[in-house]
């Protein structure tokens, strides 16, 4: 399975870091150049971007548009891909994993991470995969994971509509068949100290390390307050809908798995 890239081009160093790691795994991988506030040119005034749960910093904007350009090559390309963010870290077992979930059926969408929140999953494990249980709900996270051809035209049918965060994009896709691996294979390097693991590559967060996503005045009106409601009432009915085979948890990783380069 190929690995889609998404990269600054000013990080040289993060690529560098997936290439060696990809190179290790045993992954073919291709980069894509992630768009920046620098490189996109949003109307201020499009009210598509202006109809999620809070007016979206142009950083922001830039991610879910880079998400898209990957969601349009799963597609262009029929088969899955893993879709990595240049500063996620990626478990030893990572290539064995995605070798196994390749030839999966009626799977639209595995998430391989963890940021520290949990996760409403299902009780019991895929029948033939082990380490895939059903991903209800997430709640955070976009660094890796790996998307089918049919979860693609989902996001991108969900993501043309309405605006977002791409990792909230993805999590409140409910009509998508979304899967989580146990143990998680990734985390973003961010979250090591979270998990007891030496960072092997300092970095930050693409959103707080861009200097214009914290100059922006971001003003939230009614709209966005009932919008954020409104997802939150969909969180809770989930979790009744799904009671009696699901359970939320904090998954951890095994440390183990997770070498430095």
């Amino acid at each position: 399975m190929k690995a889609l890239v998404l990269n600054v081009d000013k990080h040289t160093l993060r690529m560098n870091f997936q290439a060696e790691q990809l190179k290790r795994l045993g992954i073919e991988c291709e980069r894509i150049a992630a768009r920046t506030p620098d490189n996109i040119t949003p109307e201020a005034n499009d009210p598509y971007w202006n109809n999620w749960e809070r007016p979206l910093k142009t950083v922001e904007k830039a991610i879910l548009l880079t998400h898209q350009e990957a969601w349009e090559k799963v597609i262009a390309a029929n088969m899955p891909m893993l879709i990595l963010e240049d500063d996620a870290w990626l478990s030893k077992n990572t290539k064995e994993f995605l070798d196994e979930i390749a030839q999966t059926k009626n799977i639209e969408h595995v998430s391989l991470e963890i940021r520290g929140r949990k996760k409403l999953i299902a009780r019991k494990s895929h029948q033939t995969v082990g380490g895939l249980r059903r991903l209800y709900q997430d709640r955070s996270g976009a660094a890796a994971y790996v998307l089918w051809p049919a979860g693609a035209k989902k996001l991108l049918a969900r993501s043309h509509k309405n605006a977002g965060l791409a990792d909230a994009m993805i999590c409140a896709a409910y009509e998508m068949s979304s899967w989580q691996a146990v143990p998680p294979m990734a985390l973003q390097l961010d979250k090591c100290e979270t998990y007891g693991l030496e960072q092997p590559l300092n970095t930050t967060s693409a959103v707080t390390d861009d200097r214009q996503a914290t100059s922006e005045i971001i003003t939230k009106t009614l709209s966005h307050t009932f919008r954020r409601l409104s997802a939150q009432i969909k969180m809770g009915l989930r979790r009744i809908l799904t009671l009696h085979k699901a359970e939320r948890v904090y998954l951890t990783p095994n440390r183990s798995d997770f070498t430095k380069i």
